[in-house]
């Protein structure tokens, strides 16, 4: 998305575009990584977990194996960053500079302590709020930045849809193992608002990335087409039916999966339409 935006604006470069991608990975796999080993170490992947088994939690890795993945995909976020940063041409041991790298190191913290540790963030119904921040708005904003060297105020807006999305993706997975959770005494928002309120939080998710989509467009567009990103109104119309219509919280985690496809595809849907 910060990458598409980049492109309208005239300031996209391609090098930055695929560094981006790569450190986004290297922090997303970290993320999981952490999760299994945090989620394995402090007992909350048991029998009663729904989803896929965990590759600690069936003993395909040990910890001390999956600690040694985790060590080496934070060195591979690090270097990734900070690659990013200089290729980027942000001025040495500048304000802009410390910023950015200050912002690199909370990411790869937050990306370990969602889980790991005495009192995790992820198990007081944190988890939410950091992947807004982290998938949402630093994301976009921050790449966005990295081409322009410079913040433009409405791109909060398409900010805001990515980390809606993003909410809605870990918002699936909590209501897929809510029942395990509360076992285990891990207090996400859906332990805490309960499933059926969980529901029409995951509708509020999906109707965010629409209308703060919508509001940029008003802001920044005039030519109709460009608004042919509204047809991703199907796909999420349908997702939230059968959202709706669940009542086994195993079968969130298809949905989880379709919603994660969605999120990308509005953002290469949208990104086009700004472009064309």
């Amino acid at each position: 998305m910060g990458s598409f935006i980049a492109l309208k604006e005239h300031v996209f470069e391609m090098r930055i575009f695929v560094l981006a991608i790569a450190t986004t990975l290297f922090l997303q796999i970290l993320s999981n990584l952490a999760n299994d080993y945090g989620d394995s170490k402090n007992g909350k992947d048991n029998a009663g977990r729904q989803g896929p088994v965990r590759t600690v939690q069936s003993g395909a890795i040990t910890l001390s194996e999956m600690k040694q993945m985790i060590l080496a995909f934070c060195l591979f976020s690090l270097t990734s960053g900070i690659s990013l940063i200089f290729i980027s041409d942000i001025q040495l041991f500048s304000a802009s500079f410390f910023v950015l790298l200050f912002l690199g190191l909370i990411a790869i913290w937050a990306a370990l302590y969602y889980t790991i540790g005495k009192n995790p963030y992820g198990y007081s119904g944190w988890g939410d709020l950091s992947v807004f921040i982290f998938f949402g708005l630093f994301s976009v904003l921050g790449t966005f930045f990295l081409f322009a060297k410079d913040i433009l105020p409405d791109i909060i807006l398409p900010a805001i849809a990515v980390g809606a999305f993003s909410i809605g993706v870990l918002n699936l997975n909590n209501m897929r193992d809510c029942t395990n959770d509360k076992i285990t005494g891990k207090k996400t928002m859906v332990v805490k608002m309960g499933a059926d309120k969980a529901k029409y939080y995951h509708f509020f998710l999906l109707s965010l990335p629409v209308v703060s989509s919508l509001i940029y467009l008003m802001l920044n567009q005039n030519r109709w087409y460009a608004y042919i990103f509204l047809v991703m109104i199907v796909p999420i119309g349908l997702h939230a039916r059968r959202i709706r219509k669940i009542q086994n919280p195993a079968l969130f985690d298809k949905e989880l999966k379709i919603l994660a496809i969605i999120a990308l595809s509005f953002s290469l849907v949208f990104g086009i339409c700004i472009n064309i």
